[in-house]
């Protein structure tokens, strides 16, 4: 019998353990004034518990990395403490920065070494299913280095050259193929190293921790979003959300 070990497959292979950052110090000011938005009610529930939630239902995620506001920290601590995760994960609660690049960051040096994918979510994207999750942490294990959930846009999108005076007229500059064009969603996932790497060498202002990989010149992917993975942003996006959490309870029959 030969004693040549054979490679791993997919199926032997060890899992590499995913933790997810969830960046929640912002305000929120389009929301209105009150409560940082990540704190807003849905459904009677902190926005932030249903992000929470949404990562830790996948089986893949450990451990939930919570950046709170700096003078928020024990009542974010509170909040999780009172809506228990499922056994299988843990959470952490770190005070975030000035930006949210630098509490990306923060939250990131929260995460022990042996967790090898890392998830940056949106704490204002409470209702993302967990299919979506799946898909994302599924295709790091698989290679990629940096994955984003996107949706194709419904709209036609045109470049315009910003008006000086806010209000007044822009000119149209040009018209992308809206085939080409998708609209970014979150968790995005990424290979641990890479992402300290980005945030260890990228400066200025970013929309997204994919840009900051985008900058270094590796591939990021793109796997399909969801409709229901939606920003809270403004008042409106509030009751879009309430309608799908009653949609929910009236299909899972509660």
């Amino acid at each position: 019998m030969s004693d040549v070990s054979r490679p791993p497959t997919a199926e032997t292979r060890p899992q590499a353990r995913t933790a997810v950052v969830i960046p929640a110090a912002g305000r929120g000011v389009r929301l209105g004034p009150g409560a940082p938005k990540a704190l807003r009610a849905l459904s009677g529930t902190p926005m932030l518990i249903h992000a929470v939630h949404a990562m830790a239902a996948s089986r893949g995620v450990s451990l939930v990395v919570v950046v709170a506001p700096p003078d928020g920290t024990a009542e974010v601590k509170s909040l999780l403490d009172a809506h228990a995760l499922p056994e299988r994960t843990d959470f952490a609660v770190v005070p975030g920065g000035e930006s949210r690049q630098e509490s990306v960051r923060r939250g990131l040096e929260a995460v022990p070494p042996d967790h090898t994918v890392v998830l940056v979510h949106d704490a204002a994207r409470p209702l993302v299913p967990v299919d979506t999750v799946d898909a994302v942490i599924d295709a790091v294990r698989d290679g990629a280095v940096a994955v984003v959930p996107a949706v194709p846009l419904a709209d036609t999108v045109k470049e315009v050259e910003p008006a000086p005076v806010p209000g007044e007229p822009e000119p149209v500059v040009a018209t992308p193929d809206r085939a080409r064009l998708r609209a970014v969603q979150t968790p995005q996932g990424f290979d641990r190293a890479t992402l300290v790497r980005a945030h260890e060498t990228v400066t200025g202002e970013v929309t997204d921790d994919a840009s900051m990989v985008e900058r270094l010149g590796l591939p990021v992917v793109v796997v399909p979003g969801h409709e229901e993975a939606f920003k809270v942003t403004r008042p409106l996006d509030l009751v879009l959300a309430e309608a799908v959490l009653a949609r929910r309870r009236l299909n899972d029959g509660f």
